[in-house]
């Protein structure tokens, strides 16, 4: 099992090889890297693809601290990159990892080919959210996440997936590894809370960028996404008709087939 060291952790992390361009892909709060097997099974044959868990995620190691905070989870992403030498390297976030994908192409171009930001948001979170993370928070902490497990996949996943008689397997897969969540993961979710927002950065960026959102996202609106895609001149703004948060499982065909038509037109 992979580990490399960043900054005082561990960070688990996979890597397929291969001599094509690299791309790194950096998950979503509450999940893993796992999130992207899809993407990596038709991808990897063409690209050297890798996954990694953020500190205080998936099997990866975490500080004792109140809040894993965004500023320590984008220097995990670039000591990372820095140590497997994948730079400059095609980057893709989704939510969690779309706040670590902004940070970098504002702050160190010289690692990224193209950035690809799924479901996520260039602003700090919303005021009116903080109660439902509090209570999140305080469940997983005590009696882990079990008992929030239900609402908790209504606002991951779009109502497409969530009533597809045909994918009830798929579901129970994921809501069992929501449910399997360790409870140390109320310090990264304090991270995404209590985060800075880096709309202001975005206008430095100039990478090659998708900005993609499903149109049943409720967690992350795809008016977020359209407001990147203004501040970012040269963007290519995607709408999926279906998918909500976690397009990346829930609509993993319509998801592969503009993530490799961008990869495709990067130079």
């Amino acid at each position: 099992m992979p580990f490399l060291d960043v900054n005082g952790t561990r960070l688990h992390y996979e890597d397929t090889g291969g001599s094509g361009a690299p791309i790194v892909f950096s998950h979503g709060l509450l999940w893993s890297g796992r999130m992207f097997d899809k993407q990596v099974a038709v991808l990897k044959d063409r690209y050297r693809c890798i996954t990694y868990d953020h500190r205080g995620q998936g099997q990866s190691d975490v500080w004792k601290v109140d809040a894993v905070d965004m500023e320590t989870v984008y220097a995990d992403a670039v000591g990372l990159i820095e140590k497997l030498g994948v730079g400059p390297c095609h980057f893709v976030g989704l939510s969690m990892g779309g706040f670590v994908g902004m940070r970098l192409a504002a702050r160190r171009p010289d690692l990224l080919r193209s950035l690809s930001l799924l479901e996520t948001s260039a602003d700090p979170e919303p005021v009116e959210n903080a109660p439902r993370y509090k209570l999140l928070n305080f469940v997983a902490r005590w009696s882990g996440l079990g008992l929030l497990a239900k609402p908790v996949m209504s606002l991951m996943f779009g109502r497409t997936f969530l009533e597809d008689p045909s994918r009830a397997a798929e579901r129970a897969e994921w809501e069992g590894r929501l449910r399997e969540n360790r409870r140390d993961i109320w310090r990264a979710v304090n991270g995404v809370l209590y985060r800075r927002g880096v709309y202001e950065e975005l206008a430095r960026v100039k990478t090659p960028t998708l900005v993609l959102v499903g149109s049943e996202d409720v967690a992350t609106v795809p008016a977020r996404a359209e407001r990147i895609h203004e501040a970012l001149a040269g963007s290519k703004l995607v709408k999926l008709p279906r998918g909500g948060h976690t397009s990346t499982v829930e609509e993993p065909e319509l998801l592969n087939a503009a993530l490799v038509g961008f990869l495709d037109g990067v130079t």
